[in-house]
């Protein structure tokens, strides 16, 4: 088993900054990954299924999978896997900050409603390839200004990738001539209320729906119970809250519609596997406050 890894460290906290990791089969993912970084996984050879929150997928080779600070993920493969795993801390590059800039969250991180693998063309692999054994390059060197450089080259990676799904986004509409209108109103709602209604019920009797039939609708079209899938919106919210601002935790509770910060608590740790004050303090946070 050949495997390669370039590791910056943060030098002023010890921890990871950012690492590129070259694999060759799936030992490293057959335990659930929970981890307190960016994750982007490009798949050069191999297929199998990925388990990302509450979800399955198949992935195969020219698949790019994104996922987002402490989103639980395991892959299990059929024989062959190779490919490149990127690691960076929002320490290191916080998309939140500069999403005028890359415009990737929304994208390929933190939707609720989208699968976390992208389909890309031997073009788009050769491109993506070709920024990561830069970025090997200058991870190499001790040459001035080589983290500005490094970010540089992740912004350059993140632009691509996300350009690489938009256009995939618009293809599939192009297939699609009207998405349901259910969906679409279901999105709506759940971003008009995801902070004071969270059961099934609430949203099927807004929709003039059955629970039943609403959830087929939700399992069917987003790969999630409905009930999953407006946890993960409040938890994409609690999880940027901790990290922007300083807000007390029993704040941020209630601004989200708990009014029990114990309540909120175990509700966070059981979509996430981590308290939220252990996301703050290995996340960072009052990111948008410095």
């Amino acid at each position: 088993m050949a495997q390669t890894a370039f590791t910056l460290v943060d030098p002023n906290t010890q921890a990871l900054a950012f690492k590129i990791f070259a694999f060759e089969d799936d030992s490293y993912f057959a335990e659930v990954k929970n981890q307190n970084y960016y994750s982007i996984i490009l798949v050069t050879e191999g297929r199998g299924k990925l388990y990302a929150d509450f979800s399955e997928y198949t992935f195969e080779a020219n698949n790019l999978m994104c996922f987002s600070v402490y989103q639980p993920y395991k892959i299990k493969t059929e024989g062959t896997f190779k490919g490149v795993l990127l690691n960076f801390h929002p320490d290191f590059f916080c998309i939140h900050k500069h999403q005028k800039e890359v415009a990737c969250n929304g994208i390929l991180f933190n939707n609720i409603y989208e699968s976390p693998i992208v389909q890309l063309s031997s073009n788009d692999v050769i491109g993506l390839l070709t920024l990561i054994n830069q970025l090997k390059e200058e991870m190499q060197r001790t040459a001035i200004a080589q983290y500005e450089l490094l970010v540089s080259y992740l912004k350059i990676f993140l632009i691509n990738a996300s350009r690489i799904k938009i256009d995939q986004r618009k293809e599939e509409e192009f297939h699609i001539e009207n998405e349901p209108f259910i969906l679409q109103t279901l999105k709506d709602v759940i971003e008009l209320h995801y902070k004071t209604k969270r059961s099934a019920g609430e949203y099927a009797d807004m929709l003039n729906l059955s629970t039943r039939a609403l959830n087929k609708i939700s399992k069917t079209h987003f790969n999630k119970t409905l009930t999953n899938l407006i946890a993960e919106r409040v938890v994409i919210e609690a999880k940027r809250e901790l990290y922007l601002t300083a807000k007390p935790i029993k704040a941020i509770a209630y601004e989200l519609g708990f009014n029990d910060e114990f309540y909120f608590s175990r509700y966070f740790k059981s979509n996430t596997n981590v308290s939220p004050q252990l996301y703050r303090n290995t996340v960072g946070f009052a990111r948008g406050e410095a």
